[in-house]
């Protein structure tokens, strides 16, 4: 049984938007973990790990597979996020480079317990019924509440160099897709883009020089920029076997893009950048690759907020 996941708004880095500074107690926040989201289905001795986009990922992390299936309740859906910690804080790229006994399973919420869908219940009911059913072990934990002023949470948790934080809103329901009832609020500029095309290695560079990147506005994909660092021979390696798979003679972007070795792939695979910032003309300015994102659909990935020129979601 799949459930589609409940997405959350993105808001500008720096601050926090308007609707999160109502009456204390309005919105619960908790820490923003930096991995794969993960959906984890258990009917009896059956365990299914999927990301968002429903893609399997019990034989990447069987370890947390064999936990989830020996959590006392027979029957349930969980919804967080596979992390993998670096000097105590989750980090994406090392998540990416495939340590699975390091990975852990932060769960946040609870949509369906013992045959009975929970997603109408207040969120603060969920949570209260998710303690009770996931006793934390190794590599299974749940994520916490934290509390206090929103924007000085949100100034602690970028000081630590954490993702950011995740705001929602005291007593809303579970619903699938994207709502305003969820907030991320991210540290930094950083989010995904599809993969358009790469160029030529130079250099002492193997396989390929920088990725060209893109997101969608409407039916077409408007180019963001190339990202050249970020790699390791390992990844690069990798990037160009798939790439092979779904390369094809004409460009994907809306507008034409001036790189004269350029070399064209079909915009499914999406990759996660962070970046410090828009430049005036809509690139990205100092793109560092941080990996792939398998849980992330190409058709969902459109411009988020970030700094004083960032475009409006689509």
């Amino acid at each position: 049984m799949f459930l589609a996941p409940m997405l959350a708004e993105a808001s500008p880095p720096s601050r926090v938007p308007p609707p999160l500074r109502g009456s204390p107690g309005e919105w619960l926040f908790e820490p923003k973990m930096d991995g794969l989201r993960c959906l984890a289905v258990r009917n009896g001795r059956e365990v299914t790990l999927c990301s968002r986009n429903n893609l399997p990922f019990n034989s990447r992390f069987g370890v947390i597979a064999s936990e989830v299936a020996a959590l006392p309740a027979g029957n349930f859906v969980l919804d967080g996020e596979v992390v993998a910690f670096f000097e105590g804080r989750p980090d994406f790229a090392v998540l990416q480079q495939g340590n699975a006994a390091s990975v852990e399973y932060w769960v946040f919420d609870l949509p369906w317990l013992l045959g009975r869908d929970l997603r109408h219940l207040p969120i603060e009911e969920r949570k209260s019924l998710l303690a009770k059913a996931v006793p934390e072990s190794e590599h299974v934990k749940v994520v916490g509440e934290i509390s206090g002023a929103p924007q000085q949470l949100y100034d602690e948790a970028c000081k630590a160099g954490w993702e950011g934080l995740v705001a929602k809103r005291a007593g809303s329901p579970y619903r699938a897709g994207r709502s305003p009832d969820w907030w991320k609020l991210k540290c930094g500029c950083r989010q995904e883009f599809v993969i358009g095309g790469f160029t030529a290695p130079g250099g002492s560079r193997t396989a390929f020089g920088a990725l060209l990147l893109g997101y969608w506005q409407g039916d077409e994909l408007a180019y963001a920029g190339k990202v050249g660092t970020g790699f390791n021979e390992t990844t690069l390696s990798q990037l160009l076997a798939r790439f092979v798979r779904l390369e094809r003679p004409t460009s994907p972007f809306a507008t034409r893009i001036n790189e004269k070795l350029a070399r064209w792939v079909d915009p499914e695979l999406v990759a996660e950048v962070g970046f410090t910032n828009w430049t005036p003309e809509g690139r990205l300015r100092h793109p560092s690759f941080l990996g792939l994102r398998p849980d992330k659909v190409s058709r969902d990935v459109t411009r988020e907020p970030c700094g004083p020129g960032a475009a409006p979601r689509s």
